[in-house]
């Protein structure tokens, strides 16, 4: 038996070999190919990639990547980046002009370019109905063997979490990879849930229900962190969004499972232990560089004259927990029936984008959950893929910033919440709790809650405080959120990265 796996091994580590050897001789004619495009003569010109297939969503991840890629064509001009992306049905002149109108960033096409790919549906979560974190996983694998068959870059950044196509990019580009992490794919709170058995939006009511269930599924995550583990190890440099994710990311870069590296010295898992190791120096820990956050123009909205509304800025994900604020909106106008007359009408106004089916099918669920707790008419409006200047306008009106996602990583939609100068009422965890949300020159600058109750008094809160008090804590959010958020913190905290280092002529 063990010969025969030897036999198996040695071909397929030739065909590996002769497969890579090509791929990187073709690279040559379509890196080539690309520059005389652009019309760039400098043979020797380097090139950036960005893995983000979601790069024309108008999310907060996409802000942080198009930031970055001004960044470079501001001050690396030599540079091209080039960003991988699934949306194949938008054109680059498209794409940019979106960037524009969602974001207010001007972007160059002379030095930027997009690799299209065609394979995006292997790591939508409606593709895989179970094992959903597993099949994501291997299909994003295939889209970055897809992405490399394409094009290989100079140096490989993932902005968008796909930790496991790291091994792919190492195997068939030999080339340096870094990210940019807004979350981990797995984390030790997932597998809390799990292990407790609580029913969460990542552990269905069927399995936490089952003793039997919960443990396959415990066993299933273990094995996926000492997966990810590994591929997080393979890159060079490690950037997140927030101290929360820095405490989870370098706590999953020193996870250690003893009984499973052990089960890999026996044949077939000696192979994939192979794989797995690396000679290259991975990073001890993350640097945090919080997301660069435009409050140029939120800032000089008024901080006086806002009306009562209450405003939800947040792409329709299941993540994003649109049904709790529509329970602790319920709570509110069932506990202070008052804010239903017209003298006292408070509104709750629900604007994010709407990237697919299953978004826009979410969004007619939240319509008729809305309608079932009897708060839809005149109170509720939903504000589905609303342009810049469309979401500014809101931002100027309303009074209450609203975000009830838990564990949420960052938080750029408090952010903006603040700088706008809507008081942000936010769960107490992630991001909002720990980076944003945080007194400042000894005072509050918003407030938390967990729960529809303490939602709702937060939200009372708010809309009882008197004129001083209110105008006081929006210019004190607002002050925070400029100078902490900034697009010049955030270029300071990715050249001090160190990304640049691993640029070819310094390798």
């Amino acid at each position: 038996m063990l010969p025969v796996l030897g036999l198996v091994s040695g071909a397929l580590a030739i065909f590996l070999y002769s497969y890579i050897h090509n791929l990187r001789t073709a690279n040559k004619t379509r890196r080539a190919a690309l520059l005389k495009e652009l019309g760039i003569s400098h043979a020797g010109t380097t090139i950036v990639g960005f893995f983000h297939p979601y790069c024309n969503a108008g999310g907060g991840g996409e802000r942080v990547l198009w930031t970055a890629v001004s960044i470079l064509q501001r001050t690396e001009p030599d540079l091209v980046s080039v960003v991988y992306s699934g949306d194949v049905d938008a054109t680059t002149d498209e794409i940019i002009a979106k960037v524009k109108a969602r974001f207010d960033i001007e972007l160059s096409p002379h030095t930027l370019h997009f690799v299209f790919l065609d394979s995006r549906h292997l790591v939508e979560d409606s593709t895989w109905k179970r094992f959903t974190l597993l099949g994501q996983s291997l299909g994003s694998m295939y889209l970055a063997w897809e992405a490399m068959s394409k094009l290989i870059p100079d140096l490989y950044i993932d902005t968008m979490g796909y930790a496991f196509t790291f091994h792919v990019v190492s195997w068939l580009g030999g080339i340096p990879i870094g990210a940019y992490v807004h979350y981990p794919t797995i984390s030790t709170n997932m597998l809390e849930r799990v292990k407790t058995r609580k029913k969460w939006h990542t552990n269905s009511d069927v399995i936490s229900s089952s003793n039997v269930l919960s443990k396959g599924k415990l066993l299933y995550y273990r094995l996926f962190m000492y997966y990810y583990a590994h591929s997080l190890r393979q890159a060079r440099f490690i950037m997140v969004n927030s101290s929360w994710t820095r405490n989870h990311i370098d706590a999953i870069l020193q996870h250690a499972d003893p009984l499973l590296d052990a089960l890999h010295f026996l044949p077939p898992l000696i192979f994939i232990k192979a794989l797995l190791q690396r000679s290259n120096p991975s990073p001890k820990s993350a640097r945090v560089v919080y997301p660069s956050c435009d409050t140029r123009e939120m800032a000089k909205l008024p901080l006086e004259g806002r009306e009562r509304v209450i405003l939800s800025v947040a792409q329709f994900r299941p993540e994003k927990d649109h049904p709790a604020q529509l329970h602790a909106f319920h709570k509110l106008l069932e506990s202070h029936p008052e804010y239903r007359t017209p003298e006292k009408r408070v509104r709750l106004v629900l604007l994010g984008g709407s990237r697919n089916a299953d978004d826009a099918t979410r969004v007619e669920g939240l319509k008729a959950l809305a309608k079932e707790l009897d708060i839809e008419q005149d109170h509720v409006q939903f504000v589905v893929n609303a342009s810049y200047p469309e979401m500014l306008e809101w931002l100027s009106k309303a009074s209450i910033g609203l975000s009830t996602m838990v564990d949420e990583h960052f938080g750029i939609n408090v952010v903006e919440f603040m700088a706008a100068g809507a008081i942000p009422v936010a769960h107490a965890s992630g991001g909002p709790l720990l980076d944003i949300v945080v007194p400042f020159e000894g005072e509050p600058t918003g407030y938390h809650a967990t729960s529809p109750e303490t939602f709702a008094e937060a939200l009372r809160t708010v809309l009882t405080l008197s004129l001083q008090a209110e105008l006081a804590m929006r210019s004190r959010a607002r002050k925070w959120a400029v100078q902490r958020f900034s697009e010049d913190e955030f270029e300071k905290g990715w050249t001090a990265s160190g990304w640049r280092s691993w640029l070819p002529r310094n390798l």
